[in-house]
């Protein structure tokens, strides 16, 4: 299968993209801060996703997603920041946590199948 079809490949993206239009409400000063941050932060999710499904070894390939699960931490961290700093609403905050709480899982689920091949 082509990362491209993969389940949590595709809803890491529309994290991206949803976190990309609430970023664009953030102040001009944080252009090069928190903002910027964010979205390195998101876009290193899906990205890492496709690396590691394009290693040659299941170890490595689950190594890359234990970093996309990370830059998950990482963004959640952030999204609480930003809600500290009044930057977004509560609404939009609480919508995007659950996004990464479901990211989380899928990503948990999909490391958790990736482990299988390599004991097989």
């Amino acid at each position: 299968m082509e990362y491209t079809e993969l389940k949590v490949w595709k809803e890491t993206r529309k994290l991206v993209n949803n976190l990309y239009d609430i970023t664009k409400k953030f102040p001009k000063d944080e252009t090069y801060g928190l903002t910027s941050q964010m979205r390195r932060s998101a876009i290193s999710i899906p990205s890492n996703i496709a690396e590691g499904c394009g290693r040659r070894t299941s170890s490595d390939s689950i190594h890359f997603f234990h970093i996309s699960r990370g830059s998950l931490y990482e963004l959640e961290t952030q999204l609480y920041l930003a809600l500290d700093q009044n930057y977004i609403e509560v609404k939009e905050h609480k919508n995007l946590i659950e996004q990464i709480i479901s990211c989380k899982k899928l990503l948990n689920g999909f490391i958790n199948y990736y482990k299988t091949l390599t004991t097989k």
